[in-house]
């Protein structure tokens, strides 16, 4: 009888591993909400199934680009006022953001991928 043991080990490792790869990290797990946005960037990567940074923060004025470079895995990026269309593979989408405010956004292909711009006044 002594596979018990050893099957409770295994479950409880395979269990560990599961949750070790739904931390949020820096990238955009659920939520760019929680994270403190990034000053002095306008680029965020789509990549590994998160937005990274996952929030940031620009004047009024900015030209925010994502970048898809996640290979075979296709992503978007669709807010209330913006979406960069179909899901793709590689290349870039851009936005300018002319107005102060809080922009949450999202990849409608991965539940959970989210990102956040917050627009300060310029």
């Amino acid at each position: 009888m002594r596979r018990l043991p050893l099957l409770t080990v295994a479950a409880a490792l395979g269990a560990a591993l599961v949750l070790a790869g739904c931390g949020g990290g820096e990238g955009g797990g659920p939520g760019g909400d929680g994270a403190a946005p990034v000053t002095g960037v306008s680029e965020v990567a789509a990549k590994d199934n998160r937005f990274t940074p996952a929030a940031i923060q620009v004047p009024a004025g900015t030209t925010v680009t994502w970048r898809f470079k996640d290979g075979l895995v296709p992503h978007d990026v669709v807010a209330d006022d913006f979406s960069s269309g179909d899901p793709r593979r590689k290349g870039t989408f851009t936005h300018t953001f002319d107005r102060p405010g809080t922009y949450p956004y999202r990849c409608t292909v991965h539940d959970g991928m989210t990102g956040r711009v917050v627009v300060t006044g310029s």
